[in-house]
């Protein structure tokens, strides 16, 4: 029996995508949309993938019916964390888009809710789903690059000066949109930072004080890491994600999220590879691909098919530790 899922908000620059997901997903029935700004609505209800479902008029309907028993929050930063927490007080499954908002004590209050009546919130970070980032991470965590003491995650962007209004109102600018996608790798792979200091300049005069051009850097008992993001990247953005070890380093090249060559060296040969510097290739994903993948976690999940991905530990370190980059905490 398919299970009936619902989109809460199309804000957010992956709601569409997320959509797509399930509508296309055989084991999903998109139950309808709800979007609270009604100007937004009219503009979607004639374009793909909204032309051909059903709109809510009210939060409520959707919230009162029992049938819908899993979520998708896809409302804009600004308003996604209060849309999930009334989601998680009836009792839904919230698949719910990156990152958790501002308000440090209102999350931690969602989580805890969840937590106590057994209801998954899966974050929406889709790189846990790329098979190039779970080699990285796995190597990493077996010991074949050795002692892991330095990472470097590059996600740069470019956007105009209406996308950074849209994203001024949160602290951090640029590294509160994107940041989140490199922590979660971070976090998993190295824990929580003893210590961060944050670079936050505004270097672009398009929108004054919005910070645009960032750097964090993440400090360990045995390891730094460094996350850099602007908003003002040449096209085509070249992004990168690195792994130091004691004994070898793992580099997803090109633009990562459609990479398909790691760089892998190692001092000596060990684990099936070679000594020295060899190249590894791993198929070709979309960004689709990888949203389907995150949908086939999330059901296999609510199932009780497989445990989570990530435990809820795991997605609050991540939004703490985004929040102590962007000085929130």
């Amino acid at each position: 029996m398919a299970v009936r899922m619902a989109q809460v908000g199309t804000g957010h620059g992956h709601a569409a995508g997320k959509a797509r997901a399930m509508l296309d997903h055989p084991d999903v029935e998109l139950a309808g949309v709800y979007e609270p700004d009604s100007a937004r609505r009219r503009v979607l209800a004639g374009q793909a993938p909204y032309r051909d479902v059903r709109w809510f008029d009210a939060l409520d309907e959707l919230l009162e019916d029992p049938s819908i028993v899993a979520v998708a929050s896809e409302g804009a930063n600004v308003e996604s964390l209060a849309q999930t927490q009334a989601l998680v007080e009836v009792g839904k499954h919230v698949w719910y888009d990156k990152p958790a908002g501002e308000d440090w004590a209102l999350w931690q209050r969602v989580a805890a809710r969840a937590r106590e009546q057994g209801t998954l919130i899966q974050m929406g970070y889709m790189f846990r789903y790329h098979e190039g980032f779970a080699l990285v991470v796995e190597w990493a965590r077996s010991g074949l690059l050795g002692q892991v003491y330095a990472v470097r995650a590059h996600m740069s962007t470019n956007i105009g000066a209406a996308q950074r209004r849209r994203i001024s109102p949160h602290r951090g600018g640029i590294l509160f949109d994107l940041g989140g996608h490199m922590l979660d790798q971070i976090v998993w792979l190295l824990g929580r930072p003893e210590r961060i200091t944050s670079f936050l300049r505004n270097d672009d005069p398009s929108v004054p004080g919005f910070p645009d051009n960032t750097l964090a850097v993440l400090e360990y008992p045995r390891a730094m890491a460094v996350v850099e993001i602007a908003a003002m990247e040449t096209r085509p953005i070249a992004r990168r994600y690195e792994v130091y070890g004691s004994e070898g380093s793992a580099t997803l090249l090109e633009h990562f999220e459609s990479a398909q060559r790691i760089r892998l060296c190692l001092a000596q040969a060990r684990g099936g590879f070679q000594a020295g510097d060899q190249t590894v290739t791993v198929n070709l994903q979309t960004r689709q691909e990888l949203y389907d993948r995150e949908l086939d976690a999330f059901l296999a999940t609510i199932a009780g098919r497989r445990p989570p991905d990530r435990s809820l530990d795991h997605e609050l370190l991540v939004q703490e530790t985004l929040l102590r980059c962007t000085g929130v905490l």
